[in-house]
């Protein structure tokens, strides 16, 4: 795999204002790690290192870290991103953690899985395709990396799936997902149930019901008025 030249500028500061400064002036904080060496914050222009991820998205990318400090090239190291920090609101990159590699030592990265073709089972008996694994971790040389895995989806019917140990990996690479995962798989279409007209019917009977088996005795006698009761009090004397 290429290394990508990327620029970053060493920085001395830290703290919570010193970066939101940063950020204003357009460039995104970050730190490198790794190599048993100090970690040494960074900052990489915005517009450079956004360039860059439009044109790779969902890639694993090796970059030569050019470490300048003002216009004095430091040192240059190949190096991957180890991690990304986002804005919860704007998702936009607001830290980035780079990770200093060796180009003849393996490394662990995820790389995407594209589906390619249309199943059977979908064109020709309206089932879907489900993409249940969409990045594998492969371990080997940098160098080596694949910009992405191709898993061949055409010939699916449904009930049909492929699983990681069906995928033929690039020679020297090698996976850590378990063998037995299913990557994508066929199933059938959604049947929509229809209404009972049945259901609307039984209930009103089983109300009506109800208020015919309504025992009399529940119901309460009417008070007599003021005037029967006096009428009823001289009788009696």
């Amino acid at each position: 795999m290429q290394q990508i030249d990327l620029d970053v500028q060493v920085r001395d500061q830290i703290g919570t204002g010193k970066v939101r400064s940063i950020r204003r002036e357009n460039f995104v904080p970050g730190i490198v790690y790794g190599s048993k060496k100090e970690p040494t914050p960074v900052k990489v222009s915005r517009k450079a290192y956004e360039r860059i991820r439009r044109e790779h998205h969902g890639e694993a990318v090796i970059f030569r870290l050019n470490v300048l400090q003002g216009d004095k090239k430091l040192r240059d190291y190949a190096a991957i991103v180890k991690e990304e920090q986002h804005h919860p609101v704007s998702d936009q990159v607001i830290h980035i953690d780079f990770n200093r590699i060796s180009l003849t030592d393996k490394i662990t990265v995820k790389v995407a899985v594209h589906a390619v073709g249309e199943p059977v089972g979908v064109k020709r008996d309206g089932g879907s395709l489900e993409h249940v694994i969409w990045e594998l971790d492969v371990s080997c040389l940098p160098t080596q990396i694949p910009h992405h895995l191709e898993v061949e989806v055409s010939k699916l019917e449904i009930g049909d799936s492929i699983h990681v140990r069906d995928l033929v990996l690039p020679e020297g690479v090698t996976t850590k997902n378990d063998p037995d995962s299913i990557l994508v798989k066929v199933v059938p279409p959604m049947k929509e149930e229809a209404p009972s007209a049945e259901a609307a019917p039984a209930e009103l009977e089983v109300i009506k019901e109800k208020k015919d088996k309504e025992p009399a005795g529940d119901k309460k006698e009417a008070a007599p008025a003021a005037g029967d009761k006096k009428a009823d009090d001289k009788k009696k004397a």
